[in-house]
């Protein structure tokens, strides 16, 4: 049995364990019930994306990722072909099915699997499979060095796709986008994360979203004429389903929200300001809300957390306890975590549309869905947007400077 301790260069804080019980709040208790594990970044960098030596409070770049280090990656390698989570009690197929499949066919697939003793085999959502992402990651140019996949090797089987793009290495999530069409404005999307590329967004079924009488109108109702889609593969998981991921909100009453499902404590409504990444950094650590000074820009699994993927209608977050900005479509809110594959960008959450085009489309659409994960420059003092910083050969994704802030305690 292999268990991986953290790795990090300097010792790290392993806070919250799984089912830990403790008082977030004067008078009352909670358990977690879901476990956030950490995104094991482990270095700091500035805007341009090169890597510095960590700031001290009140320097600039001060409260990214790697300074606010939580619950360790911590992983045990059954020897039957299973991998156990220590800290959110799933278990995962080692080594993932090495073609790729339809989004039907994936779930038959692990409804099939018999392995390491379990028949209760199934996909993951996406909350559950991003639990895996490791953003020590980076897809390099072949002539930069070999690449470093968003998954933690030393436990879990990897290949990168030898027939496409190196960076096609897109992974099943049981999770279907419920608020609208994605790519065309005619495909059903079902949300995946990228082991390759570090993303998360919604990809192609085979089907079209169309249903009842929508569906009979446009004679779509079947989808399109082979119900084909690029597929994508699927590492299968083991556990009790609708447990990890899932949210209880508690509004505090001043200007906070407390999701007991995981142990943290959120600014309820943003202020809707735009800010670049620094400022977006600075802002968390220097807020006084609730009683509390000790705020901080959440990590991308930290905001993640409280996307809301079962919601029909936008935005992606429970607007019951959240404020959220409603002045564009772009709802894409800063993370404390920089992008491995571009390092002068950060990763964002998306909670309105995950606007992106191609082709010959002159209007961006709902390209990767609400929920997603992207990344946006941190700065453009000095520097100037290039097509390699917007696009892929796939898409061109909106990428501004200027995002959102939402933080947490």
């Amino acid at each position: 049995m292999t268990i991986r301790p953290p790795t990090l260069s300097t010792a790290r804080a392993i806070l919250l364990p799984a089912f830990v019980t403790f008082s977030a709040q004067a008078g009352w208790a909670q358990q977690v019930t879901t476990s956030l594990v950490d995104t094991m970044q482990d270095h700091c960098f500035d805007l341009t994306g090169s890597a510095i030596d960590c700031p001290a409070k009140g320097e600039a770049f001060y409260g990214q990722d790697a300074q606010h280090p939580r619950l360790a990656a911590s992983y045990a390698d059954n020897g039957d072909g299973t991998v156990s989570d220590d800290n959110t009690g799933l278990v995962w197929q080692k080594t993932p099915q090495t073609k790729r499949l339809q989004f039907a066919e994936a779930a038959s697939y692990c409804a099939a699997l018999e392995l390491g003793g379990l028949s209760n085999w199934r996909v993951p959502t996406i909350k559950e499979l991003y639990s895996l992402a490791d953003f020590r990651g980076e897809l390099l140019k072949p002539e930069e060095g070999s690449p470093t996949p968003y998954i933690d090797t030393t436990v879990f089987d990897f290949e990168y796709p030898k027939a496409q793009m190196i960076f096609a290495g897109q992974y099943w999530s049981s999770t279907l986008y419920v608020k609208g069409p994605i790519i065309n404005d005619e495909n059903q999307g079902a949300f995946g994360f990228n082991f390759a590329d570090g993303h998360i967004k919604a990809y192609g079924t085979g089907l079209n979203f169309f249903t009842g009488e929508a569906a009979a109108s446009s004679g779509l109702a079947n989808g399109p004429a082979n119900g084909q889609a690029p597929g994508n593969y699927v590492r299968c998981v083991s556990g009790k389903e609708n447990t990890y991921g899932v949210n209880a909100f508690v509004d505090n009453a001043d200007g906070t929200v407390t999701d007991t499902a995981t142990g943290r404590m959120w600014q309820q409504a943003d202020d809707g300001t735009r800010r670049e990444w620094d400022d977006a950094l600075a802002y968390c650590e220097a807020l006084d809300l609730g009683g509390h000074q000790d705020w901080y820009l959440p990590n991308s699994k930290e905001l993640q957390s409280i996307v809301d993927y079962a919601k029909t209608t936008f935005p992606a977050i429970d607007t019951t306890v959240f404020g959220i900005t409603q002045d564009s479509e772009t709802l894409d809110y800063w993370t404390s975590t920089t992008f491995g594959d571009i390092k002068s960008h950060a990763n964002v959450i998306v909670f309105g549309k995950a606007l992106s085009k191609a082709g010959d489309q002159t209007e961006y659409t709902d390209w990767h869905g609400a929920g997603a994960q992207r990344s946006s420059i941190k700065t453009l003092k000095g520097q100037e947007l290039t097509d390699e910083d917007l696009c892929s050969v796939n898409a061109c994704d909106v990428d501004r400077a200027d995002n959102l802030v939402r933080c947490v305690r």
